[in-house]
């Protein structure tokens, strides 16, 4: 486990569980201090930025590949964050976007300061969306304000229709969540309707969008979303 996060927190010994929480506040108070530059940053620039959230193997960076290629109307970067290996900025790139690979080693999440050092590598000037692609993983991202200016959930098809109430805080987070890889609901046990009532439980205000990137099912009602926030983003600075 990450020992950064808070999972890793001891609750055997209450002195020691309390000198870990109030640890584990001072890091939060320090990350969300430099997720504010970032996000002033990106304003600099002139960017709107998302933080792309979900479980391992939920589509994200197969989501990220058919956006870039069917927006091209925006100019759009990726901060890909992985344990290891650079083979999903490699497919980024291959797409004809900027992409830089933030390796976390044994980090479970990314941070705002490893986000800091992505935006650098970027050329900010020359794009209108980045994409912060976070590490797979449903609990501790959600604890992380990495300086976006939204946070997007994916929930895919074959994960089960409760993820939202089993994981509450990743999805009270989000303003988006969008249910992936539906080619596949034939063969699976997954409600979308279920799905999209235990989001709400938890998180009454999220959007919703269902979608597939393998046939293109729902991307363009996704584009759209898109292309609307980053709209809504630029009237915001002027």
């Amino acid at each position: 486990m990450c020992q950064e996060c808070g999972c890793s927190i001891n609750h055997k010994h209450e002195h020691s569980h309390r000198e870990e929480v109030n640890l584990f506040k001072k890091v939060l108070e320090r990350n969300d201090l430099q997720a504010e530059e970032n996000r002033e940053h990106f304003e600099e620039h002139g960017v709107f930025a998302i933080n792309l959230m979900s479980s391992p193997g939920a589509g994200k960076t197969s989501l990220l590949e058919k956006t870039i290629e069917s927006l091209s109307d925006l100019r759009v970067g990726v901060i890909e964050g992985d344990l290891e290996t650079d083979r999903d900025a490699q497919r980024i790139r291959a797409k004809g976007a900027p992409a830089v690979q933030i390796s976390t080693g044994s980090a479970c999440h990314l941070d705002a300061f490893m986000v800091h050092e992505g935006i650098h590598e970027l050329p900010l000037e020359g794009l209108d969306l980045v994409f912060i692609e976070n590490v797979g993983n449903l609990v501790c991202p959600a604890s992380y304000d990495v300086g976006a200016h939204m946070n997007v959930v994916l929930l895919s098809v074959v994960e089960g229709d409760d993820k939202p109430e089993k994981y509450p805080v990743m999805f009270k987070s989000a303003q988006l969540m969008v249910i992936t890889k539906t080619d596949l609901l034939p063969y699976v046990d997954f409600s979308v309707e279920k799905a999209i009532r235990s989001a709400r439980k938890v998180n009454p205000s999220i959007d919703v969008i269902r979608l597939s990137a393998k046939t293109g099912e729902g991307m363009e009602e996704w584009l759209e979303y898109l292309r609307f926030k980053v709209k809504a983003f630029r009237k915001s600075l002027v």
